[in-house]
């Protein structure tokens, strides 16, 4: 590791710990030429994964994407910001926990559609009118099956 300061690649390792996160490793360390500290963090490398959309195209992953998705869908709903952020990091790692390379941009979708049944119903029919595409009346009727029948809608 070259240090910042002297850009001499001699150094020793002062201290080693694991980020709060727990997927990189922080060091400090110490050049040995000029006595400066500095800190450097080892990651993994990641294999990029890519989606696969409708058309064929593919584009890489972006967590925000999804994140966009659910804000829209839970506008004006009384759905705190976190737990959203709880909906995409859940997504996220379940999708580099199935997948190598390449997901279906549908199974995302469907991913996200079975989060919101689970988190608020007006948020999931929003959600599944733009994702499914719905044409008619009856299209949001049949989004709402999923959900028992005696169960009011918010």
């Amino acid at each position: 590791m070259r240090c910042p300061f002297c850009k001499t690649d001699q150094d020793r390792v002062i201290d080693s710990r694991s980020t709060s996160d727990g997927f990189s490793i922080r060091r400090r360390r110490q050049c040995l030429s000029c006595t400066k500290r500095f800190t450097t963090y080892e990651r993994t490398e990641e294999q990029p994964l890519f989606v696969v959309k409708k058309d064929g195209t593919r584009q890489p992953f972006d967590r925000r994407k999804i994140l966009d998705g659910l804000q829209k869908a839970c506008e004006k709903r009384p759905i705190p910001a976190a737990r959203l952020e709880e909906i995409v990091n859940r997504i996220e790692l379940d999708l580099y926990g199935q997948f190598d390379r390449e997901v279906g941009s549908k199974i995302i979708g469907e991913m996200v559609m079975k989060e919101l049944r689970d988190l608020d119903q007006v948020a999931y029919v929003r959600f599944a009118s733009v994702y499914r595409e719905f044409k008619d009346a009856a299209d949001f009727v049949d989004a709402l099956q999923p959900f028992d029948n005696k169960e009011e809608l918010p």
